[in-house]
């Protein structure tokens, strides 16, 4: 006899967080999932960025066990809209959904979806291709749009050598030099431990703020709220095998921070830290960064390596492929005009943008 499966809409935090050892098998049962669905990441973004009253959490049962979530909050304004939890801070929006239970519950979370949207535009922002809500938009009944969102650029996770040797061989005699350089200086490597992850990311943020000194630094780093919930959040991460923080310590001294956030499929460099000595010292920093992350993939367990989001010039010298992100709206009939809206902005917004940069 097929168990029933049961909807539920969560809209207070305190059963966000009880919601949270269901949420981490579901976790793992998503090949889709990327570290900005773990509940870790999620619950403490809620707690820091969140607004009373606005949390939209559509949760799927077969029987007592989650097999697919949600993780949404109601955006008032203009266009009402239920967008992913997460915001701008992290660079992939998508949902939870058991890969052995995809087509099902896929179907019974795309009806409560519906339901819980009422008079809102869905609007998942951010999603990877190949992520799991796809299936919610292959099997939505009502209007639906598919555009363009960022842009992020991925290495095969595999070990340094074989990265360097993707390389022109000028480029890749280079590559060699500096990793020779580093070891020359004597730079160390040293993970951080659960207990450790807390004062490790304060140093991380210190370096971050230090190394951007003078210059345009993304203003929520800086932020209080910001410093709360990555550290909130990393330190159940490391402790799951979720994320990695690691040390650079240069004559006894931590000279910079980096934190890399793992997935089944995935790692990405989120955020570092680096003392300008480094720099003094002729170290390449993004050499040394990505030596790091390229550890992480020596099991075989992952599939790509991300730089995340953003087309910054040095790290085109990876030769990375380019993968850009989906938004994936989803409206009822009654709310198809609000959609037509959001297409047409997107649409003026770049072409306005195209022509900014043909005048430049």
């Amino acid at each position: 006899m097929t168990t029933p499966y049961t909807t539920e809409l969560v809209t207070d935090a305190r059963a966000f967080a009880e919601v949270a050892p269901g949420w981490g098998r579901l976790y793992e049962r998503c090949g889709a999932a990327t570290p900005f669905q773990h509940h870790a990441w999620l619950h403490s973004w809620w707690l820091s960025y969140g607004r009373p009253g606005r949390l939209r959490l559509v949760l799927v049962r077969e029987g007592n066990e989650l097999v697919a979530a949600a993780p949404l909050m109601l955006r008032r304004g203009p266009v009402p809209r239920l967008v992913p939890l997460g915001g701008a801070i992290s660079d992939y929006g998508d949902v939870l959904i058991d890969d052995e239970r995809a087509d099902r519950a896929a179907a019974v979370l795309a009806e409560a979806l519906s339901a819980a949207a009422r008079t809102a535009l869905i609007d998942f922002r951010e999603v990877r291709p190949g992520g799991a809500v796809e299936h919610v938009y292959e099997r939505w009944s009502g209007p639906r749009h598919r555009l363009q969102d960022s842009l992020c650029l991925e290495l095969p996770a595999v070990p340094m050598d074989e990265l360097v040797s993707r390389l022109a061989s000028g480029k890749a005699q280079r590559i060699r030099a500096k990793l020779r350089k580093l070891r020359s200086l004597g730079v160390e490597r040293h993970v951080v431990g659960p207990d450790r992850v807390g004062p490790a990311l304060q140093r991380l943020l210190e370096l971050h703020r230090l190394q951007w000194q003078g210059r345009n630094v993304t203003p929520e780093h800086l932020q209080t709220r910001f410093c709360e919930h990555l550290t909130r959040s990393v330190g159940p991460m490391v402790s799951s095998g979720d994320a990695v923080v690691t040390e650079f310590r240069l004559d006894g001294d931590v000279v910079a921070v980096d934190l890399t956030l793992l997935s089944r499929r995935l790692a990405g460099g989120y955020l570092y830290g680096a003392h300008p000595r480094l720099r003094e010292r002729k170290a390449d920093v993004a050499v040394m960064l990505l030596d790091a992350c390229t550890q992480h993939a020596g099991n075989g367990r992952l599939h790509r390596l991300s730089l995340l989001r953003g087309d910054e010039p040095y790290k085109h010298h990876w030769r990375p492929d380019p993968i850009t992100n989906r938004r994936l709206l989803l409206a009822r009939r009654r709310t198809a005009p609000l959609m037509s809206a959001v297409v047409g902005d997107v649409a003026v917004r770049r072409r306005g943008k195209e022509f900014l940069r043909r005048f430049r």
